[in-house]
């Protein structure tokens, strides 16, 4: 990695993988109809939820109104977590080798339902939490910005004090890494449930 000294990764779909179907089973599974549906008429939820304009309390409540289902907070959270598989365990020792020779940061479009089931249940691994595998954590939930708009993108690079052509993005989505390269950050696009370590061989 020729003149990197950052590292911004993505969470879903880089770090974590994700069966997305799961999500949909889930709903089912607890009796509501034409889940697809109901999913693509929530995606302002969604949207809202991952910005952090409604609360956790309010994106559940939404839920039961778009299902018409009297769906527990429970409920509601197991399906929603669904989606999220495992970390495997040679990218949380990728990450910590990483760290320690290159300023690294977590920037991901998540919500704090999903973030707070990692953090206890993902990053738990040889006694170590999330934020032992980077120099910084960036949540779009807690910004109230998402990807792939540019202005999270300058965020990061002013509050961490990065030059962009220092750093690398590695995102599974290509409009993220388009926006990123805007900027003149260097980008890695990986395919879903990549071993992406070969970037740093």
């Amino acid at each position: 990695m020729d003149g990197i000294k950052n590292l911004i990764i993505d969470f879903g779909g880089v770090i974590i993988n994700l069966t997305r179907n799961r999500c949909v089973e889930a709903f089912e599974s607890f009796g509501v109809p034409n889940v697809r549906d109901c999913i693509l008429n929530s995606k302002d939820l969604f949207m809202q939820i991952e910005i952090g304009t409604i609360t956790s309390t309010e994106f559940r409540d939404g839920i039961r109104h778009l299902t018409r289902q009297h769906l527990t907070d429970e409920q509601i959270d197991a399906a929603w977590i669904a989606m999220l598989d495992d970390i495997p365990a040679y990218k949380l020792e990728l990450l910590m080798e990483l760290r320690k020779k290159y300023n690294t940061m977590l920037l991901s479009n998540t919500n704090e339902i999903h973030w707070q089931w990692a953090e206890k249940n993902s990053f738990a691994y040889q006694g170590h939490h999330a934020g032992d595998f980077f120099n910084k954590i960036y949540l779009s939930y807690e910004l109230n910005m998402l990807k792939p708009n540019a202005d999270i993108f300058e965020y990061v690079l002013n509050d961490a004090v990065i030059k962009p052509e220092e750093t690398l993005f590695l995102d599974d989505s290509v409009p993220n890494c388009r926006t990123a390269e805007s900027l003149g950050i260097r980008t890695y696009t990986p395919q879903a449930r990549e071993d992406w370590s070969h970037l740093f061989k």
